[in-house]
């Protein structure tokens, strides 16, 4: 239908998709805000740390133009079951990259990793992450799901996002928050995912995809759908969600490019 679908914004290069990402990422950060006076974001791993990076830490042009990571509360779209300072760790991915170089002025965001010391029973990890996210979005009320502000998202080779897997039972999966999984395709195998009720509950949803490898991949995610994780967010959310694409990634594609503001 007009408007419901999402919306797929090309760059040339990385250099040219970061201040436009920054853009989308301080607006969505205003209007949460502007609602609740906290942005309440999650954020995956793979390659999006560096390019959130590139994005988030790149000096304010302008007085609107700033970052406030004081009023950031930072939750994990999905985690694996290592420790913080694992390679493998999302939280430490993005405390290099991010957390790590954040300068003084423009304050520290309250960050969310996972409870280490539930590494050996992943359902018990699952179940203390989502006790986390009660605390903070529900304060004592009852609420059928979480709302984030937003979702930064990336897309795997097989179409996978967070830790869901295409033809995973974990799809279908409607009444937890957070679920553990043990028999992730790609490794580490043990990890914990936000489930896809909550992903598609977000206010707004943002792919960032530059690998000229996965044009195959977003072919199919955009063409064709299949059943992938991407493509059951981008149904569920529509134009509440946002690709954030390099052109070498979506070469070939057909579906309408949106120019960005």
């Amino acid at each position: 239908m007009p408007g419901k679908q999402p919306n797929l914004f090309v760059f040339n290069d990385v250099q040219a998709l970061a201040p436009a990402l920054r853009s989308y990422i301080i607006t969505c950060q205003h209007a949460g805000l502007t609602r609740h006076g906290v942005f309440k974001v999650a954020v995956s791993g793979g390659s999006l740390p560096k390019n959130l990076a590139n994005a988030l830490l790149a000096n304010p042009r302008s007085p609107e133009d700033v970052i406030q990571f004081g009023k950031w509360e930072i939750f994990f779209a999905d985690e694996r079951a290592v420790p913080l300072d694992d390679p493998d760790s999302n939280y430490g991915q993005i405390k290099k990259e991010i957390l790590d170089h954040i300068p003084p002025e423009f304050g520290q965001p309250i960050v969310h990793p996972i409870d280490t010391q539930y590494l050996d029973d992943t359902q018990e990890l699952a179940d203390q992450y989502e006790k986390a996210l009660v605390n903070s979005f529900a304060k004592g009320d009852s609420v059928k799901l979480p709302i984030f502000d937003l979702l930064l998202l990336g897309t795997g080779p097989d179409g996978h996002t967070c830790s869901l897997f295409p033809g995973h039972p974990l799809l279908r999966e409607t009444d937890a928050w957070v679920a553990p999984i043990e028999d992730s395709p790609k490794p580490p195998s043990r990890r914990i995912t936000l489930t896809l009720p909550v992903i598609t509950h977000s206010v707004r949803v943002a792919f960032v995809a530059t690998d000229g490898a996965k044009r195959e991949i977003l072919k199919e995610i955009f063409e064709r759908g299949n059943g992938l994780p991407c493509a059951l967010v981008n149904e569920a959310t529509g134009e509440r969600c946002s690709w954030f694409t390099s052109a070498a990634a979506v070469e070939g594609i057909s579906f309408p490019r949106r120019g960005f503001l």
